[in-house]
């Protein structure tokens, strides 16, 4: 995917997941499905789009991505929250329900 169609596809999806993360990231490998499942059963109109940063350093520097994992959630074409490193899912989840069902009723 280039950086281009990822701009294109969040400015045209109701919201977006950008999950950075590594091949070498233990952490990054462990949250994945974590998040898939959460987010699969409570935002399941999110668009998850996973990227390994090292893969993609055009698309990791555009959005400021400096350590893995990250993960950047967009509503409506704008970012909305952004977790890194310390990953709270029971945090970003919280602050998403709101917006996400007003976005979607």
């Amino acid at each position: 995917m280039t950086l281009e169609e990822l701009e294109q596809t969040i400015r045209e999806e109701v919201g977006v997941l950008l999950y950075f993360s590594g091949e070498h990231c233990s952490v990054c490998h462990a949250l994945r499905p974590k998040f898939k499942e959460v987010f699969d059963e409570n935002f399941s109109q999110l668009k998850q789009i996973y990227l390994d940063a090292h893969e993609n350093p055009e698309i990791s520097a555009h959005f400021q991505v400096f350590s893995v994992p990250t993960m950047i959630v967009f509503m409506d074409g704008k970012e909305f929250a952004r977790e890194g490193r310390s990953v709270s899912l029971h945090q970003l989840t919280e602050q998403l329900k709101r917006p996400y069902g007003m976005m979607t009723e």
